[in-house]
């Protein structure tokens, strides 16, 4: 802190000086699903009074949006989480300034592993790296956390745990859904009771102590750095974190990572070897038969938001091949929740899908479906600008990646060149953060 300055002071200079370094031209903003983040250098008295060792150090200024949740928030400010985990994990970069709008960052140096290998293997050294992270994950003292809610299941309350995750994808992913694409969600096969379905097959899961979770490694999040000619790994993003069974993390890892099977064997006896050599071996309890349950559980919640992302993808003209391609990704998603979800019989295919799908195009275009119409969104000119210089991440490059994708979902049909019809801001999707949140989890 700047000497002779009282706190209240030192607070309103170090927004003030920040507020000008956001807002100054130059630098690169990138945007996620979550934020929009404007990268640039702290400049020096901003860096003095927040103890950056130089004007140069960058820094993310980072400003959230709001989002529709398709995964349970935690804790509300991501900050309370980075001030327990950088200090115990140094690689994990330390948020310097939090205003509650927006807030400041360290920028992390590096390359996303999502733009050095965005799909197959990932190689021995990088999986045994993911490993130790998790097992020194395991070891940041969970009273050293803001409190969770209070009507969170009891520390080592597995079962309660996995039923409190499914209560909110029923409760506030599917049900506030159900008016506009309830119709959809049955002509797909997926009935209302789904949740309820997949709970009634869960049997009880052994006791895990609880630890905090990041729930969202996946390639965009790793950043490689290099130290002294080392690469290490660095994890990011932890706007998602739980205190949990230490299972849901390494499921959506396996899930969101997209191993092929030989590496998620692997991985996972690695994240065993790791914890057992880092003192915690009681996390592995009942590891051959609770990690399916939390695998069949990745599978089953997403169904709906990837349902929903397929249909509004859909231009406002749409060809045979959209609807094609939706089907494509409404029945990938139904493969994989059909068994979680014990619906018996067989998914739909293809055709059944689209057909399904173009009846639902249809009624929602025409304002038959219930619920409510799609919201006007803000045009893109404000959402994002340039690429940062080749071999720094932090977010930038393998979030680009996901960002990217998420606006294909939002706009691909605009251009003529594509043979499509131009979709216009006013016929965007309602739930663009909705589909961005299941496209940067990769599930």
């Amino acid at each position: 802190m700047a000497p002779h300055l009282p706190p209240g002071a030192h607070r309103a200079l170090v927004r003030a000086l920040a507020e000008v370094q956001r807002r100054r031209r130059g630098g690169v903003t990138v945007t996620g699903h979550h934020n929009r983040n404007h990268i640039a250098p702290l400049g020096r008295p901003l860096a003095y009074l927040l103890g950056a060792d130089s004007g140069q150090v960058r820094a993310k200024f980072r400003m959230p949006f709001e989002t529709v949740e398709v995964v349970p928030r935690h804790w509300r400010r991501e900050a309370d989480v980075l001030r327990v985990v950088s200090e115990r994990l140094g690689e994990v970069p330390r948020c310097l300034a939090d205003f509650g709008t927006w807030s400041v960052h360290l920028y992390l140096e590096g390359s996303a592993l999502a733009d050095v290998i965005p799909k197959g293997p990932i190689g021995d050294p990088k999986l045994r790296a993911l490993a130790d992270f998790f097992a020194r994950l395991a070891h940041v003292p969970c009273e050293a956390l803001p409190d969770p809610p209070g009507d969170w299941p009891a520390d080592g309350d597995s079962a309660g745990f996995l039923r409190r995750l499914a209560r909110f994808t029923e409760q506030r992913v599917h049900l506030p859904n159900r008016p506009r694409f309830g119709r959809l969600f049955e002509a797909v096969g997926v009935p209302g009771d789904a949740m309820d379905r997949f709970l009634r097959s869960v049997p009880d899961l052994t006791r895990r102590p609880f630890t905090l979770l990041h729930t969202d490694v996946h390639r965009a999040n790793v950043v490689l750095t290099q130290v002294e000619a080392e690469e290490r790994v660095a994890v990011i993003d932890w706007e998602l974190a739980l205190y949990g069974d230490p299972l849901h993390d390494l499921a959506t890892h396996l899930v969101r990572m997209d191993y092929d099977e030989p590496e998620r064997e692997r991985m996972t006896g690695l994240w065993a070897d790791a914890m057992r050599k880092a003192g915690r071996p009681e996390m592995t309890a009942g590891l051959d038969r609770d990690l399916g349950l939390y695998l069949d559980f990745e599978h089953a919640q997403s169904v709906y938001p990837d349902i929903m992302r397929a249909a509004l993808a859909l231009p406002a003209r749409p060809q045979d091949a959209h609807f094609e391609e939706a089907a494509d990704g409404v029945c990938r998603a139904l493969r994989r929740a059909w068994r979680p979800l014990d619906l018996g019989g067989e998914p739909l295919d293809e055709r059944a899908a689209a057909q399904a799908l173009r009846r639902w195009h249809t009624e929602d275009r025409a304002g038959g479906a219930p619920g409510k119409r799609p919201r006007d969104e803000p045009r893109d000119s404000g959402r994002g600008g340039g690429r940062p210089p080749a071999g720094e991440a932090d977010e930038p490059a393998g979030r680009r990646q996901f960002s990217r994708r998420r606006g294909a979902a939002r706009m691909a049909f605009r251009r003529p060149a594509d043979g499509a019809a131009r979709l216009d801001a006013r016929e965007s999707p309602e739930l663009p953060e909705l589909l961005g949140g299941r496209e940067r989890h990769g599930c």
